[in-house]
């Protein structure tokens, strides 16, 4: 139907040092197809495999996480069915949905959303194909009745321009794969001091997700990790980034144990990862 332009994620993944604790949840991967059920967007960035419930769950349950948020991505638009109907699938007991719309959506559409287990809606400024960045003002305050959050996908300037707006908005924030920070820049870069700066107003979440913000061997990302756990060990989230978009060589793809043994590495104490994996990410996402 289609011709992938990346590769899938892996078919076996192995077994991490850790099992996450009781109730741990993903807080960051996403769902493609089957693609004869949920076509991609017409105007999509890139055209990855079909990335399934059956194959989620295999990974997922060798790590241990019990629930898990799936989150909308660049290549489904606005069409939020693959997302919401994979939380239906997954079960609302254990699942919730980052989505994206626009300013068309209208507010009985937002309380449907919400019903389905929809929590938050994404804007991606790195790979498009959603939601205009200048929509956020005026979304924010229309999903702000309902507790949901924003959730920002930037990084380099385009997350240096936003940071001053992001203080302002009547919502939570949830920022991506590292806040967008390069971790080759430290803990005390600009981005990353600026976000921890507005990680003070007990309003800003960070997804530790790391790959994206670095490159191997990785070391470099252990110290930013911690930085934003110091500044607010309550409003740090983990997810793994399942499936792992965009990824062109089969033997380069991610390991999801691997990325979990990751966050062990980072925070050794059982007690900061039960905080990150599972109580922090109840707060943010199973409060209602």
């Amino acid at each position: 139907m289609y011709e992938y332009d990346c590769v899938p994620a892996r078919a076996v993944t192995g077994t991490p040092r850790f099992r996450a604790p009781a109730g741990a949840c993903d807080c960051h991967f996403h769902i493609f197809g089957p693609y004869e059920q949920y076509p991609l967007s017409a105007t999509r960035p890139y055209t990855p495999p079909p990335a399934t419930i059956p194959h989620y769950l295999s990974m997922a349950e060798k790590l241990g996480m019990e629930r898990m948020v799936v989150v909308q991505a660049s290549v489904s638009g606005t069409d939020n069915a693959v997302t919401l109907d994979a939380v239906r699938g997954f079960g609302l007991d254990r699942a919730r949905a980052v989505v994206v719309v626009d300013d068309s959506v209208t507010d009985a559409q937002l309380r449907e959303m919400h019903a389905r287990g929809a929590r938050g809606v994404r804007f991606n400024a790195v790979s498009g194909n959603g939601t205009p960045v200048e929509q956020l003002k005026g979304l924010a305050a229309r999903i702000a009745p309902l507790g949901w959050h924003i959730q920002i996908y930037a990084h380099g300037a385009g997350m240096a321009a936003l940071l001053p707006v992001l203080a302002e908005l009547p919502v939570e924030v949830v920022l991506d794969h590292m806040a967008g920070a390069p971790a080759a820049e430290g803990p005390s870069g600009p981005i990353a001091a600026g976000v921890r700066k507005l990680m003070e107003n007990g309003r800003t979440w960070v997804k530790l997700c790391g790959y994206r913000a670095s490159s191997p061997p990785f070391n470099d990302l252990a110290p930013l990790a911690r930085a934003y756990y110091a500044a607010r060990p309550d409003r740090c989230v983990w997810g793994t980034d399942w499936p792992h978009t965009q990824m062109t060589d089969p033997a380069a793809m991610y390991d999801d144990a691997v990325l979990l043994d990751w966050l062990a590495d980072w925070f050794p104490d059982a007690l900061d990862r039960q905080r990150i994996l599972v109580d922090n990410a109840t707060a943010l996402y199973f409060r209602a």
